[in-house]
């Protein structure tokens, strides 16, 4: 196709001819990155293909259960596959679940007694897990059944303070949770190796000490797990990575058969456990997204990437930086104003397939203790696996995109966020394009 075509299309779509031209000049050199990025998909996509085919998946897997659930094959079936691909001995994975914080909040208080408690040795968690935890008062909190919490802050560098993690661990420490991507904070996301060298420390401080992680956003960036790596549970949404943009609710944990089996008692009953739970009909979107997800992640990944290495050389501080390696698909940018927040999320919003004419403003969203702005217009209502993005409204005004079905979709977004930036004043282009 001319090139000229090419930029006329995105005219057409809003992206003025010399921002257009200033993001070709940065994909130019970003090839590499991209082939390292398709290399480990192609790796995943082996990886998701072959639990599959152990499996035997096939068409009777798909049909639709309702009531009791009783003896469904394709959700049982589902949870073995999970269970290969993140290499654990069991999986927990269900439309009951309804999101990310609801899966850890299965996941927490399942394994979780009164007298234990969690220890955070990563700093602070997202927020929406400080009503879970009782950081902030909240009814049927752990800290109301009585489980106390105790946090080892990270070094200003962001590396791990060991010498803090080994006081904070002692006889009533039961549980250690580890957040793999930033949150809303503006520190490094961690490596599959860098959890593993934590849990490892963890566990030698105290064997007997379990390790959940929160794989939100995460999954199949690398080609490695936290589950490979020592992790006893992983957990995330399927309408972030593995959904693979596919499945339109649920969650799952992954891990060893006594951490599963107590998250079904917790999510079900006592005595009913993983045998209950219909299906509703949502297999083929479950297995189809699975399928997917390395691909679709590939996407999200080139995306963040691109936006770093577009925002970074206009002064504006992105974590991770434009030249870092990647650990999930969250790309934070830093920007200094909620007037720029709002510029931005309207980019993203204008670029969405669905509800492009919508304005984004800042709300009193659930589970947060600053008013969020969010830009979202997905098929399946607060995917983030979908092109989005999102930040509360607070010092240092930093906004977190991520995700993109389609790389092209994403490169669009990233775009008119800039489009909407330079429109406002608020961003100014190189000289000479």
């Amino acid at each position: 196709m001319e090139q000229n075509k090419l930029e006329t299309m995105y005219q057409h779509l809003g992206v003025s001819p010399r921002v257009y031209a200033y993001g070709e000049a940065v994909l130019r050199a970003l090839a590499p990155r991209f082939a390292a990025i398709d290399q480990t998909a192609e790796y995943n996509q082996g990886k998701v293909l072959a639990a599959m085919q152990k499996n035997r998946v096939n068409a009777t897997h798909f049909a639709a259960t309702t009531g009791y659930g009783y003896d469904d094959a394709g959700r049982d079936n589902l949870e073995r596959v999970y269970a290969d691909v993140f290499h654990t001995e069991a999986a927990l994975v269900r439309p009951q679940i309804t999101c990310g914080t609801h899966a850890l909040a299965v996941a927490l208080s399942a394994n979780l007694l009164p007298g234990d408690e969690l220890l955070s040795p990563v700093g602070a968690p997202y927020d929406t897990l400080e009503e879970v935890i009782g950081i902030r008062e909240s009814q049927c909190s752990l800290k109301e059944y009585g489980v106390t919490y105790a946090q080892a802050d990270l070094r200003p560098d962001g590396s791990f303070d060991y010498d803090a993690i080994r006081s904070a661990i002692h006889e009533r420490t039961r549980l250690i949770t580890i957040q793999r991507s930033k949150g809303y904070a503006t520190r490094p996301s961690f490596s599959v190796d860098q959890i593993g060298e934590l849990i490892a420390f963890c566990k030698s401080v105290k064997p007997d000490v379990k390790v959940m992680v929160d794989n939100c956003y995460g999954e199949f960036v690398e080609p490695m797990e936290p589950s490979d790596v020592g992790a006893d549970m992983v957990v995330g949404s399927l309408i972030k990575n593995p959904g693979g943009g596919l499945a339109p609710i649920g969650g799952y944990i992954c891990g060893t058969e006594e951490c599963i089996r107590r998250c079904a008692y917790r999510l079900s009953a006592p005595g009913l456990g993983q045998e209950v739970g219909a299906n509703l009909g949502l297999m083929p979107a479950f297995y189809q997204g699975l399928f997917l997800s390395p691909t679709v992640v590939a996407g999200a990944l080139k995306g963040a990437v691109f936006a770093a290495n577009l925002y970074e050389p206009l002064g504006f501080p992105c974590v991770p930086g434009a030249a870092e390696p990647r650990h999930d698909i969250i790309q934070a940018v830093t920007l200094g104003s909620a007037e720029a927040m709002s510029a931005f999320c309207r980019g993203i919003q204008a670029a969405a397939p669905v509800d492009s004419y919508v304005t984004p403003e800042p709300w009193a969203m659930p589970g947060y203790d600053a008013e969020v702005i969010m830009a979202a217009g997905a098929f399946v209502q607060g995917s983030s696996i979908e092109l989005s993005a999102d930040g509360p409204i607070r010092p240092p005004y930093a906004v977190y995109f991520q995700g993109g079905l389609t790389w092209y979709h994403a490169k669009l977004g990233i775009l008119m966020s800039l489009q909407k930036l330079v429109d406002a004043g608020l961003a100014s282009l190189p000289e000479g394009l």
